[in-house]
């Protein structure tokens, strides 16, 4: 496996690296303390398996940084890392490409599964940040009664994670789920994301088949 380490910290580094070689026997690790220099590796050698990238990283533009990165090497998986806990900024990384978004804070085997299920082409996002500042948002407003299902009020699914989660159960894409119902792409991985942590699945697969096991597709495969 071959990835590129973006970041501008060294100690940050070697602590992935580290991580990394404790999980992957057969590892090349590609190192770049600034931006330009993550490009030019990729130019040079585009083999790689992923890319983890600092979002703040030095000689960046923040999270535009993201957005250069996929437009120039869209076939190269992005694990963001990130200072902070940040929604807004974690859906805005996502719409411009990234696969997976993470806090530097977090620990050892939570950033193993970010980089597993980003390699085998599924998306990452953690709880925590999912739900970052949705506490202010309904202490500012009070929501209407919620007229939706029983297993959707249970489970916390949204009307929209619901609609998107039949047309995963019929095997689109983010892009074409996006193009159905008239969403950003990125808008569909957070929401897949969040469907994610709400069933507890780590996959599409998994998420099709514990939401068909709840009844909630049911009539999509009826």
């Amino acid at each position: 496996m071959k990835v590129l380490l973006a970041d501008d910290q060294a100690l940050f580094r070697a602590g992935i690296v580290s991580m990394l070689r404790s999980q992957y026997e057969s590892l090349e690790v590609v190192e770049a303390s600034v931006f330009v220099k993550a490009l030019k590796q990729v130019k040079l050698s585009p083999d790689f398996d992923l890319a983890i990238l600092d979002i703040q990283i030095t000689g960046g533009d923040d999270v535009l940084s993201v957005k250069v990165f996929h437009q120039r090497y869209p076939q190269i998986p992005i694990l963001v890392t990130s200072e902070k806990e940040d929604r807004a900024l974690m859906e805005q990384a996502m719409g411009y490409g990234a696969m997976g978004f993470i806090c530097k804070s977090a620990d050892e085997a939570e950033l193993l599964k970010a980089v597993a299920l980003v390699l085998q082409g599924d998306l990452y996002i953690t709880d925590k940040t999912l739900r970052r500042n949705r506490a202010v948002a309904t202490t500012a407003v009070t929501p209407p009664p919620d007229r939706r299902r029983q297993n959707t009020n249970q489970y916390g699914l949204t009307e929209r994670q619901m609609q998107i989660l039949q047309h995963l159960a019929v095997g689109r894409s983010n892009r074409d789920i996006a193009h159905e119902l008239g969403l950003a792409e990125g808008t569909v991985k957070v929401h897949v994301a969040a469907a994610y942590q709400m069933l507890r699945v780590n996959s599409r697969s998994e998420a099709v088949h514990v939401a068909a096991q709840l009844g909630l597709i049911g009539a999509a495969n009826g």
